[in-house]
């Protein structure tokens, strides 16, 4: 990292953290990806019972890995501001919890997973899938916390190339093991979609195993000594990194469980059939999103950058170079689903009617995914500057005020059916975008009379 004079060494410096970032994203997806479409090929009950567990799954991954994002801003500021012997415990520190909090959550999921499958009332092969497959996922909820740590450590400090590395390597596993367990394979047991669930829960393993040699493989990082030297456990420490990454979390929870939601309530409202077109259509979208959600990430490294070094003026030039490349990213990615959108679900599924519902699924998303590049790109400004508390509260309005019951109202009283809630995610995402823009012009305009005064 260091900082950029001219807006082509600040492009230059924007792509070179971007790019790893997106193929690690990418990466990530894949893995998710191959979950649903292997499970897809087994049949349509393990394609849903998948659905149905990920739904569950994701906005508490999302959530906790939001909490845990607290350690890029807090490294990028500590980096630009000079003070670079704090790291190594702030980073520590960040494992302790990041242990912690996987410990409540499998805690939490040993009590309330049945009664809430009980409660949606699934199709019994659908509950039994989607239970054995998050118990089998939640062997690596330790390893992929405090791999999450670790990956937000090499990438605060511009080195996202190594988490790119390590994720690129463990795709490979994730793919054998999903082709052994879910089929098999290999000497393996045939569990079906359930087998999705252990061979991720693996694959997480090998992602924090590789993660950890890195810090000692790596020197540009080895100077830390991560895992060599080790600080006392401190609630200070954990209260502010809490204190950033608790509406963080929030935030990313508010934004990930709407699509959980909605997934849930067109488990209980509709057909087996419409989950799985449901399913399809949102995961090839999930996958477009991770390139304005990577623009958003290296938003918030470079940003965090500027503002520890309190270079302003890059900050607000970073910020608009990162938000309109993910719109205009996503508006080229619009077109290529519109064309290809049956193709693209004939690659989950051989079910002609599971095909036809997704492609009038992904016609709604196309519009949808221009407001979700906006929304991401700003709060990933937003946490540059570590301003969460107003993007936590706009966030929970525009998702679960407004989004959700919308998408719940259109779906359940119009003929509209399980589309209503695409639409309703669709006013959702485009009030947190507006809500989002407005609070940063607030935040440039504090910054601009503090430079005044200081002048």
């Amino acid at each position: 990292m260091y900082h950029a004079q001219t807006w082509r060494e600040k492009v230059t410096l924007f792509l070179a953290i971007l790019w790893p970032i997106m193929v690690t994203q990418v990466s990530l997806f894949a893995m998710n990806l191959v979950d649903t479409i292997m499970s897809g090929r087994v049949g349509t009950n393990d394609l849903a019972g998948v659905a149905i567990g990920s739904s569950l799954w994701m906005p508490i991954f999302t959530g906790i890995n939001g909490i845990l994002l607290a350690v890029t801003p807090i490294v990028a500021q500590l980096m630009g501001s000079n003070k670079r012997e704090k790291i190594a415990s702030s980073v520590t520190q960040a494992l302790y919890l990041s242990v912690f909090l996987a410990g409540i959550i499998v805690l939490a999921g040993t009590f309330l997973l049945e009664p809430v499958l009980t409660i949606m009332n699934l199709n019994p092969s659908v509950h039994y899938i989607s239970f054995h497959y998050l118990i089998g996922l939640s062997i690596g909820v330790v390893p992929l916390f405090a791999s999450s740590v670790l990956r937000n450590f090499f990438d605060a400090q511009g080195f996202t190339r190594i988490t790119m590395v390590i994720t690129v390597l463990a795709v490979p596993f994730n793919v054998v093991l999903n082709y052994g367990f879910i089929f098999g394979k290999l000497g393996l047991p045939a569990l079906g979609g359930i087998g999705a669930g252990y061979a991720t829960a693996i694959t997480y393993w090998i992602i924090f195993l590789l993660s950890v040699w890195m810090t000692f493989k790596v020197e540009v990082v080895r100077h830390y000594q991560l895992f060599v030297k080790w600080f006392t456990p401190s609630w200070r420490a954990w209260k502010e990194q809490l204190a950033i990454g608790v509406p963080i979390g929030l935030s990313i929870f508010f934004e990930s469980s709407i699509f959980a939601v909605v997934t849930l309530l067109i488990g209980m409202m509709f057909s087996t059939i419409t989950v799985a077109a449901h399913q399809v259509a949102f995961s090839f979208t999930s996958l477009i999103f991770m390139i304005p959600l990577s623009i958003s990430m290296a938003l918030t490294i470079v940003v965090g950058y500027s503002v520890g070094g309190k270079d302003y003026k890059s900050a607000k030039q970073y910020s608009h170079l990162g938000v309109w490349s993910g719109i205009g990213i996503l508006a080229v990615g619009a077109v290529f689903l519109y064309i290809f959108r049956e193709s693209i679900a004939y690659l989950y599924t051989d079910d002609p009617v599971v095909v036809q519902l997704a492609a009038q699924f992904f016609i709604i998303a196309i519009v949808y995914q221009i407001s979700d590049a906006a929304q991401s790109g700003l709060q990933g400004v937003l946490r540059g500057y570590k301003d969460v508390q107003v993007p936590f509260i706009t966030a929970f309005i525009s998702y679960w005020l407004i989004g959700i019951p919308s998408g719940y109202s259109l779906a359940a009283f119009t003929e509209l059916g399980p589309f209503g809630f695409w639409i309703g995610i669709t006013l959702g995402l485009t009030c947190a975008a507006i809500g989002f823009l407005v609070r940063l012009r607030i935040i440039l305009k504090r910054l601009e009379r503090k430079e005044v005064v200081m002048d």
